[in-house]
This record gives C-alpha cells, sequence and structure tokens, in this order.
C-alpha cells in the first residue's frame, strides 16, 4: 500500500496537478500580443477612441483570465509596456520566452469606400455600420501552419458557441482568404507577425470599432468578460489538445 501511495505523490510531483482535473508536463504559456502601440494606435473607432485601448484592455483581461488557471500560470503580455515593436520581433520575443502560443488581439476596421461619416460630440467622425463580428486569421507561411489552423479554428468554434458572429467583409481582400465562413477564418499569409512566427500563432479581431452600434457593444464589460471566456475556453481545448 504504501509503495503505491508513495508512486501516486510521485505522479503528482512530476505532473503537476491542474484545475478542470487535467494533468500536463509542462505550464502551458500563451504569448498575448496587443496589436498596435500607443504611437501607432492602429484604427480610430467611430467616437475616436484609439484602437489600441480595446486592444491593450482585452490583453489584460484574457492575461488575468488565464493566469488564474495554473495551467497558464506563466502566460504574459508581449508588449506590455507599450513599446512601439516591430511586427516580426512581436513573435520573436514570444518564441524566447518560452511560449506554446501567439494570440494577436486586435479591433477592426473596414475598408475606405465602405465608410460614412456622422456627427459625434460637434465632432464630424467616419464611422460604418454596414458590418459587425470578430474575425480570425492565420498564415500558412508560419512555422506551425497546421497547428496555428487548429487554434482558429478551435477559436471560431468557441466563438460561435458563446453566440459570437463573425464579419465577413474581409472576404477575399487582398492576401485575404476566406476559408470559414461559419467561424470567420481567413488566411493571411503574408502578414508579418503571422508568418514570423515559428509557433502557433492567431490574430483574433474582436469586433468592428468603426461600427457605432458594435463599438457600444465592444465596451461592456459584459460582452469583453464573455469574449475573454470563449478565447480561454478555445486555449484551454487547443492545450489538452497539444498534450495528448
Amino acid at each position: 500500500m504504501l509503495y503505491y501511495v508513495m508512486m501516486g505523490i510521485l505522479s503528482l510531483c512530476f505532473w503537476g496537478t491542474t484545475i478542470g482535473g487535467e494533468a500536463w508536463a509542462k505550464d502551458f504559456r500563451v504569448a498575448i500580443d496587443i496589436g498596435h502601440s500607443p504611437s501607432t494606435v492602429g484604427a480610430v473607432s467611430a467616437r475616436g477612441v484609439p484602437e489600441y485601448n480595446f486592444n491593450r484592455k482585452m490583453a489584460q483581461l484574457l492575461l488575468a483570465k488565464l493566469q488564474q488557471d495554473n495551467r497558464f500560470r506563466g502566460s504574459f503580455i508581449v508588449n506590455e509596456t507599450g513599446d512601439d515593436l516591430s511586427l516580426s520581433s512581436r513573435p520573436a520575443i514570444a518564441e524566447r520566452r518560452g511560449a506554446d502560443l501567439f494570440l494577436s488581439i486586435h479591433h477592426d476596421s473596414v475598408y475606405p469606400e465602405q465608410l460614412s461619416q456622422w456627427v459625434y460630440q460637434g465632432k464630424l467622425m467616419d464611422v460604418c455600420d454596414l458590418f459587425a463580428g470578430h474575425s480570425i486569421f492565420y498564415s500558412e507561411k508560419n512555422g506551425r501552419p497546421a497547428e496555428s489552423s487548429r487554434l482558429a479554428n478551435i477559436i471560431g468554434t468557441e466563438m460561435r458557441q458563446a453566440g459570437f458572429t463573425p464579419t465577413l467583409h474581409h472576404a477575399n481582400r487582398g492576401n485575404k482568404v476566406l476559408v470559414d465562413r461559419t467561424k470567420g477564418i481567413y488566411t493571411f499569409n503574408n502578414l508579418v507577425v503571422l508568418k514570423s512566427a515559428d509557433i502557433p500563432a492567431v490574430l483574433f479581431e474582436c469586433g468592428i470599432i468603426k461600427s457605432s452600434l458594435e463599438e457600444v457593444k465592444l465596451c461592456d464589460p459584459r460582452q469583453q468578460q464573455r469574449m475573454v471566456n470563449a478565447l480561454y475556453s478555445a486555449i484551454v481545448k487547443y492545450a489538452e489538445m497539444q498534450s495528448r
């Protein structure tokens, strides 16, 4: 009996205990990239808010969610201090810090011909209320294309199950190729931040901040947490698959 007790203790020490009853040989480390920077803000919302502000908030919420789970304690934000990093350096930093996957968080815009204008707080602002929804991108040119595609598909599934609907306005625009309409998954093979990665990498657009309607939803803490929960569930399922 003592032998089996000791073997059980050794097994727990070796594999580690985790929330949800899963046991993994090592921590799973997620590198979260805040899209853009304070000096290169990305898109500007229908109400004049920089995309970077939205990205940073969601990245911080996702990191907090992940770090509540012992399996993901080593997860981190690549550009937490707001440095203006090059696109290729972001996945490189993630790899140097031992990340198992790279997730770049963004908020979306539309194409110039899709814009109209409205007046918000006395200012004329660009707006487009024709489209709404998330989108998911991966590159077939990165070091782990099959795993990147798998991660994108799991994220897409979790988003649908959480009640989110993708946007299709990127379909076959430029180098963006729509590969799954129901999940909003695109290949974007030449996007540097994705194709430079030697680990599984996905860029997630949370929604369209050029939409005056969706911008309000994207600022709602309840929706933010619901989206974070879906991303977390997707990461858990992906990590469990990789650990088999």
